[in-house]
């Protein structure tokens, strides 16, 4: 079933645009954030769900996530008549646990050192085979629903040199690429990536899709994914202008500035587009930036850490430890 792509544009929020003139003195660039920490659920994820669930005729759906994608799917089937099962890892941000379940989804933790999320996904699915399974990423209605914030990046009428986005799995990266293409612009994207999970670049430098044989403990939990969607590669291969991989701490530091000059509250995930640019701050200098923030669902105590610079490394699960 094709899904009413006006229909997504409706259901979600309009992005949060945001100029600082406190970080554009520091970065010594004009800095344009387009913060989806507002949408609904609290991050952009919401785009892509809703876009799944209104786009199939599965009443029930299945899916793995981190987090983002679960909640934003438990909200969309909530308005739409429609259940999801989602698996999520045990070392899962516990706000995001929680809130996948305070949507109305159902949730099923898994070791991931153990167990990978695919296989308690096809075992899920084998359990329920009138179940429609939806990747977080790998999925062509994810892609269309992340192609209406590229829209929205082109609709806000400014020239920017580049466009920095969070990746992961790839299908905020493909979607906004989409989105920028259908509306007939040409801004150069670039993919900011945790170094510690860095299969997209990987993959970039050797011109073939490499996946990770485990998740990472990267702090910034929305890229553990193993390897980008097939899907997506093929968007990105040859749409992407570049990539950027983004030390921990740097991730770290970007979810502090943003705070104390952008007062945004972002998860380290959602920093990734601004680490990239701290990480290499010359090649931005002058430059007219959109920087994608992805999202905002971060756990107190982690942020409080991350606030006050302390280490703030997830604990590692039974397997990861042997």
């Amino acid at each position: 079933m094709a899904v009413n792509i006006a229909s997504v544009a409706d259901a979600a929020r309009p992005t949060t645009v945001i100029e600082s003139v406190r970080l554009n003195r520091r970065l010594a660039a004009c800095l344009t954030l387009v913060s989806e920490t507002f949408q609904h659920t609290g991050s952009f994820k919401f785009r892509a769900a809703y876009s799944v669930a209104g786009g199939v005729a599965q009443a029930t759906i299945i899916t793995a996530s981190s987090g983002n994608f679960g909640q934003a799917l438990a909200y969309a089937c909530s308005l739409l008549g429609k259940s999801c099962l989602v698996v999520m890892p045990d070392n899962s941000s516990e706000v995001k646990v929680a809130a996948v379940r305070e949507y109305g989804g159902a949730v099923e933790l898994v070791d991931t050192g153990r167990k990978s999320r695919a296989q308690a996904v096809q075992e899920l699915a084998a359990k329920n085979p009138e179940a429609y399974v939806a990747s977080a990423y790998d999925d062509d209605l994810v892609i269309q629903g992340n192609a209406t914030l590229g829209r929205e990046i082109c609709a806000l009428g400014k020239r920017f040199d580049c466009v920095v986005v969070p990746i992961g799995g790839g299908g905020l990266s493909a979607g906004i690429l989409t989105g920028i293409r259908e509306a007939g612009r040409n801004f150069r994207v670039i993919a900011a990536e945790p170094l510690l999970a860095n299969d997209a670049a990987r993959s970039l430098r050797s011109a073939s899709l490499i996946a990770d044989c485990r998740e990472s403990t990267t702090i910034a939990d929305g890229a553990r994914t193993l390897s980008l969607g097939g899907r997506n590669w093929e968007i990105l291969k040859n749409g992407l202008w570049d990539l950027i991989e983004v030390p921990d701490e740097t991730i770290e530091e970007a979810v502090r500035q943003l705070f104390l000059l952008a007062n945004l509250k972002v998860e380290p995930t959602g920093a990734l587009g601004l680490a990239a640019i701290l990480t290499q701050p010359e090649r931005f200098a002058g430059k007219s930036v959109c920087c994608v923030v992805s999202g905002g669902n971060v756990d107190n105590e982690v942020y409080r850490r991350i606030l006050a610079g302390q280490s703030s490394r997830p604990a590692m699960s039974a397997g990861e430890r042997g």
